[in-house]
């Protein structure tokens, strides 16, 4: 009956409309994120970030919640050289113009030695020519990356260019290692052009670079350690090569730089991909 059915008080008389509506709104209410005039003691259930998605666990509701958790999402920047850093704290290494066959396997038993997972971004003549290295690449926990065909400078090519040598890098990766995610694009001497867009049609992310180490014409392993500790910043992306020449300095730095850095507290991380 409806008496039996009306919620009661704790005299057993049945709650007003009013009550129920307050229910309703409290709950309304506990679904958005705080702000500044909520009581610091109320427990929310606050989205993350604030989208519209379903609630997670309940979180405090107090001001630093509100600023660390509700702040919109950031906007992609434009700029190519500083898409997709990797978390605070964090270094992420980046290798270019591989894979070398006498570089690259030394470098990988470094980085297999350190526990370190990198992205190795690929130029397609080398992959028709050392397939077997990129299995190995792909084979460790390292993630390829799409860098061109024959390392041109697309930076005046048009969109219809660019994708046709995206796509056939990407097609020769594949070939090299079937199922192997192809997910970052750098373009050769940072020269970016149109490419960003054209690599997130092809769902690639245009890996951009905090640091240049500049090793393309090696300096010596001590200038290069110098270097990396100068210049590596925490969140920074760094680029380094495999290939394109004598890359023995480099694996001798890098092989130096990672205990020194976990020493310092910072570890290693693969590039964060912003959605």
């Amino acid at each position: 009956m409806a008496d039996s059915e009306a919620h009661s008080t704790d005299n057993g008389s049945a709650a007003p409309d009013s009550r129920r509506r307050r229910t309703r709104q409290g709950r309304t209410r506990a679904a958005r994120c705080p702000t500044p005039s909520d009581d610091p003691s109320r427990r929310v259930m606050a989205p993350f970030p604030c989208s519209g998605t379903a609630p997670t666990a309940p979180m405090r509701g107090n001001i630093d919640h509100h600023r660390h958790h509700c702040r919109p999402p950031e906007r992609e920047p434009t700029d190519g050289r500083r898409l997709h850093r990797p978390r605070r704290r964090s270094v992420a290494l980046t290798f270019d113009d591989g894979p070398d066959p006498q570089a690259a396997p030394r470098l990988l038993e470094v980085l297999r030695k350190h526990h370190v997972r990198a992205v190795l971004c690929l130029w397609g003549d080398h992959v028709r020519e050392h397939p077997e290295v990129v299995r190995e690449i792909v084979r460790d926990g390292h993630e390829p990356g799409n860098h061109s065909l024959h390392h041109d400078d697309m930076s005046a090519w048009t969109p219809e260019r660019i994708r046709a040598d995206l796509k056939q890098t990407g097609a020769l990766i594949h070939q090299a290692a079937s199922g192997a995610p192809v997910r970052w694009f750098r373009a050769p001497y940072g020269s970016w052009g149109r490419s960003p867009e054209v690599a997130a049609g092809l769902d690639m992310r245009p890996l951009g670079r905090r640091l240049a180490v500049g090793d393309r014409e090696p300096p010596g392993t001590d200038e290069l350690v110098r270097r990396l500790r100068e210049g590596t910043t925490p969140g920074a992306v760094v680029l380094l090569h495999d290939g394109g020449g004598d890359r023995r300095q480099t694996v001798e730095a890098v092989d130096r730089i990672i205990p020194e850095f976990r020493a310092a507290g910072r570890r290693f991380d693969m590039p964060a991909r912003r959605a």
